[in-house]
């Protein structure tokens, strides 16, 4: 069994693809489900947000599980396979390990650091677990992901150089309209990305903070929260009317705020500027509203831009030396659990064997004293942990060094301890590269 990695994200796929590709709870579950029941797959979990779409599979072969994967990607979200194809990254066995640990820390999002994603692919795990689709090999995992992750923000100054796509909007538009401390700003829905939105506003001190969301009681609880004001949904024209700033970032699969509407709004505050940041994906803020005269639209196209390149901050190396770090233990942990059923059955056979041995000394010596016989058992004992210590030794070294299974399967052989055929997979290519 192998682990496998096929996705798409924002340093390979144009907003317009990953928006195509973005899932919400019911679409991850629908491709899990159709993952989990094709032939090469084990176990699946989906991770989907605005930046990336990636499968997290336990797979019988490499190329097998690629096909099954693009297969079912096609089939869920109904982009063309070849439209994928240029798009999609690869990741197998180690490099899948790793990717999977600097995902968690925030490495690959599109704002450097930011913690987020840790919550995404703990709602990931979770959902998988309740569905049957991860296994023991997904579980461990992600949970060893998701402690890596912590680790990087509780031990490393990421925190403080994450600059989050919320401080980057919010940067624009006072670059368009002045210091936050004057400006009314309205956060459009109630997840995870609006609510730190809602805490980024309120913790640097707008002007006004207002909060709407389809579920009214949700709006309310995020308000009570941070200090702003709810307004349920009906009302969203005339919050906007009242917003300097408008952050908007809803799981709605169709436009929110449409041209009609922000013209609407512009024309009740009289002209005055007004922006536009856009967090979701799909976008929530039709591209026309940028048109509107007065208005500045900026979305996660232009955020990303702002956040990539320049120079590495020595915080970001941090983390990474911390990555390799717990992709080395990972690593050396799973290769010994890999021969540790091989281990135990050797022992297990050598303890049967002492203890038939034994059995046959008491009945040739019925009355052999106790002192003589606890003697005989001591010096038998020590001479079969001498004869098990080199193997039981060399095998994990061998292990951990990848040459774990053909070691294992020789000692099965010579000691006859459990026959049958070990998993077998395919090679993989090479390098990161596009899907075969």
């Amino acid at each position: 069994m192998s682990l496998v990695i096929l996705g798409l994200s924002h340093h390979t796929a144009p907003l317009s693809l990953l928006e195509a590709m973005t899932l919400d709870a019911a679409g991850r579950r629908t491709l899990s489900a159709s993952l989990t029941g094709r032939e090469n797959l084990t176990e699946a979990i989906v991770v989907s947000t605005c930046n990336r779409t990636e499968v997290y599979a336990e797979s019988m072969t490499f190329h097998g599980a690629v096909t099954d994967i693009a297969d079912a990607l096609t089939e869920v979200t109904g982009v063309p396979r070849d439209e994928l194809r240029e798009h999609l990254y690869v990741h197998y066995e180690d490099r899948a390990i790793a990717h999977a640990f600097t995902v968690a820390c925030g490495l690959d999002s599109m704002a450097v650091g930011e913690a987020q994603i840790l919550g995404q692919m703990r709602t990931a795990l979770r959902e998988s677990q309740k569905s049957g689709h991860a296994g023991p090999a997904l579980n461990t995992l992600f949970q060893q992901a998701l402690r890596v992750g912590k680790r990087a923000h509780t031990e490393t100054g990421i925190d403080a150089v994450s600059v989050s796509l919320v401080e980057a909007g919010l940067a624009r538009a006072e670059r368009e309209l002045g210091p936050l401390a004057g400006l009314k700003v309205l956060v459009v829905g109630a997840g995870g990305m609006s609510s730190l939105a809602a805490t980024t506003v309120s913790r640097r001190g707008a002007a006004g903070l207002t909060i709407v969301n389809r579920t009214f009681a949700k709006a309310a609880r995020l308000a009570e929260r941070t200090g702003a004001s709810a307004r349920p949904f009906d009302d969203l024209s005339a919050a906007l009317a009242g917003a300097d700033v408008v952050i908007s970032c809803t799981g709605s699969t169709g436009v929110v705020v449409d041209l009609a509407t922000a013209g609407d709004a512009q024309v009740a505050r009289g002209g005055r500027p007004q922006a536009y940041i856009d967090l979701a994906l799909p976008h929530d803020v039709a591209p026309e509203v940028a048109s509107l005269s007065g208005v500045t639209l900026a979305g996660l196209a232009a955020l990303g831009e702002e956040l990539s390149g320049g120079q590495t901050p020595p915080q970001v190396s941090e983390v990474a030396d911390l990555v390799i770090g717990e992709v080395a233990a990972y690593l050396t942990s799973r290769a010994a659990e890999s021969v540790a059923p091989t281990v135990a059955a050797l022992r297990s056979h050598a303890a049967d064997v002492v203890a038939g041995e034994l059995t046959r000394l008491d009945q040739r010596l019925p009355d052999l004293d106790e002192v003589a016989r606890a003697e005989v058992q001591l010096a038998v004992h020590r001479i079969v942990e001498k004869l098990l210590h080199t193997p039981t030794i060399r095998v994990k070294e061998r292990a951990v060094g990848g040459q774990g299974a053909d070691y294992a399967e020789a000692l099965r052989e010579l000691f006859d301890l459990r026959p049958g055929e070990a998993a077998t997979a395919s090679v993989p290519p090479p390098e990161r590269g596009g899907m075969p």
